[in-house]
């Protein structure tokens, strides 16, 4: 693929105006240039908040990595974000300048990681979350409690019981949340609005790869046609 960059021009309610320029006339012929894919950067600064959040992150992996100084732990950790992640350019950034995108994607990878390494943290992931969709999720593939941490049970949003058997029905595409004993004994104790407002937190829909995790049998899972 052949990279030009541009400036955009105009912007009207459903469209960019761009601009590029481009001299090889020759080879856009040759190679039947039609479309293209458009790259947008996100001019916005990372914020002090975004800042404080990655460095307590970066901090309580360097703790469990043995004490291993923040520097070394912060340019491993922004190494292994940037292969895992799929972009066009492969480019290091700094948490000084870097774009709001890019902190919050990078505090997200971070969070994940924590979660999948099970390491111990002096203080609860999700007030430093970014993304809390991506979160959750993280949470219920790991089953530990997206409040605070701890192995986790599958709470239904949609309460199962009311004359239904939970061992028969389809849970595909059920609201759902990862709660350990205390989170779920609370949950079920009041409205599950009032829970969610309490904790920020967003229910997410089962999927048949969440289902797995909790051992929901195929019949649980089925597709419905």
């Amino acid at each position: 693929m052949e990279i030009a960059s541009g400036k955009i021009r105009d912007i009207t309610p459903d469209k960019l105006i761009i601009e590029a320029p481009y001299t090889n006339i020759e080879r856009a012929c040759l190679r039947k240039y039609s479309e293209v894919l458009i790259g947008l950067p996100d001019n916005r600064k990372i914020s002090p908040e975004q800042r404080r959040k990655a460095y307590a992150l970066i901090e309580e992996i360097s703790i469990w990595s043995g004490y291993e100084p923040i520097e070394v732990t912060k340019e491993t950790t922004k190494m292994q974000f940037l292969l895992q992640k799929d972009c066009i350019k492969f480019e290091m950034f700094s948490l000084s300048n870097c774009s709001i995108t890019t902190a919050r994607e990078y505090i997200t990878f971070l969070i994940d990681f924590i979660i999948k390494n099970n390491i111990p943290t002096k203080r609860p992931l999700l007030p430093l979350c970014e993304d809390i969709n991506k979160y959750v999720y993280a949470c219920l593939m790991n089953k530990v409690c997206a409040v605070c941490g701890k192995p986790a049970q599958l709470h239904h949003v949609e309460r199962i019981g009311m004359g239904r058997n939970r061992n028969t029905i389809n849970h595909l595409n059920m609201l759902v949340l990862p709660l350990c004993g205390v989170h779920h004994a609370e949950c079920h104790n009041m409205p599950q609005y009032e829970f969610n407002e309490k904790h920020h937190l967003v229910p997410i829909k089962l999927t048949a790869e969440i289902g797995k995790k909790y051992n929901l049998s195929n019949k649980n899972l089925e597709v419905k046609r």
